[in-house]
């Protein structure tokens, strides 16, 4: 019998969260929850808090405190709201697997301090590994068993590479929807509108990762994770457009062979993976039918079409505060435009000049990373057109 995981929900009433908690119910016997945090929906993690009573409950809007409180039918939980103690928890608390599924760069410290206490960390929070994949790299050791992919493309590619040696990779073949404009002329980007660009076709997620799955940059910061995640340079990892998101992702090995891992969209798959590794459980989830008909499509990226993804591979590449940079200014940039601030084809443009106008020193610490942020955003709020 598997012993019980403790678990740690950071965002537990966003999208993964309250999917990761849904695994949860399904598995009773086999994931506790210890903690829970979210930043404002008090009712939602007070539901929460009632059903699974957590020895700790962590709202970020300290304003709403007092409603989460009262709406708690129980006294076995201790409430935060302080982002100190918040850390302290993810350091010292008696969990197994803290499952980071925060949105930016406030996800970035808790994946730290987790990794520096020696806890394994289900990792929702791409930012992480975008802003400070090397600082991180050094936390996990040579074979990185304490940081587990939820994002479904490098799921897909952990998946792959059960079994087999890193050095036979030839490179890893990262899939994307395409999003909503993946036919769209460049020309007519200027008229997408906040509605149309969080029409995702395939999948229902937060509205910043949503625009950014338009924008592609998502798929930009998938690849600087894989970098990291995988241990390989950048000429190794490729990004295709697969409209059916059916593949997951791929890998390419040095004889010539593909593996790639399948199924229909539905995040509780990467979820559950990232729990249970190495070892799978039953999940009641739709099935691929192999009796219908299927096509599946690919097609490369248009760097004119999706200028975000390139700025992305060029950060990677520029390497040091780049992509801490990138990462800022294009999360300004997403809630400029969900503001109806700024045209959607002017998210590429605050990123590119922030890039361009930002220091990309090479010396990376908490600190400094935390230091170009703060710029960075700043920054990217004052670009005007």
């Amino acid at each position: 019998m598997t012993a019980c995981k403790k678990l740690f929900v950071l965002g537990s009433t966003g999208s993964i969260g309250t999917q990761t908690l849904d695994i949860a119910r399904q598995n009773p016997d086999r994931i506790q929850i210890v903690g829970l945090s979210a930043n404002s929906n008090w009712r939602l993690l007070a539901d929460q808090v009632n059903e699974f009573q957590p020895e700790y409950a962590i709202i970020h809007k300290a304003d709403a405190l007092s409603d989460l409180k009262e709406a708690v039918s129980h006294s076995k939980t201790r409430f935060l709201v302080e982002e100190t103690d918040m850390l302290d928890l993810v350091a010292d608390a008696a969990y197994d697997i803290l499952v980071n599924a925060l949105v930016g760069f406030a996800g970035f410290h808790p994946t730290v301090r987790a990794l520096q206490s020696d806890k394994t960390v289900a990792l929702a929070n791409k930012e992480s590994l975008v802003v400070g994949g090397a600082l991180l790299k050094s936390y996990c050791g040579e074979e990185n068993r304490k940081l587990i992919p939820v994002d479904s493309e490098h799921s897909a590619i952990l998946q792959c590479l059960t079994g087999e040696h890193i050095s036979a990779v030839e490179k890893l073949i990262i899939t994307a929807s395409g999003g909503p404009f993946r036919e769209m002329e460049p020309s007519e980007m200027k008229k997408i509108r906040v509605e149309d660009a969080l029409n995702h076709p395939n999948w229902d997620m937060g509205a910043k990762i949503t625009i950014d799955s338009a924008t592609m940059m998502n798929k930009g910061l998938e690849v600087i994770e894989a970098r990291w995640l995988f241990d390989l340079p950048a000429e190794k990892i490729e990004a295709v457009i697969h409209p059916q998101s059916i593949i997951h992702s791929m890998v390419t090995f040095s004889d010539g062979s593909t593996k790639a891992q399948l199924g229909l969209p539905d995040m509780k798959v990467p979820i559950q993976y990232a729990i249970s590794y190495p070892e799978r459980w039953n999940l009641s989830t739709p099935r691929m039918d192999w009796s219908l008909q299927q096509q599946l499509t690919f097609q490369p990226v248009d760097h004119k079409r999706f200028p975000c993804f390139k700025l992305a591979l060029d950060a990677l590449t520029t390497g040091g505060h780049a992509p801490a940079v990138l990462n800022a200014s294009n999360e300004v940039a997403v809630a400029r435009f969900l503001n109806r601030e700024i045209r959607y084809d002017q998210i590429a443009e605050i990123v590119e000049h922030s890039l361009e106008k930002l220091s990309h020193n090479q010396s990376i610490s908490v600190g400094s990373l935390q230091d170009i942020d703060s710029q960075t955003r700043y920054f990217a709020q004052q670009v005007g057109f």
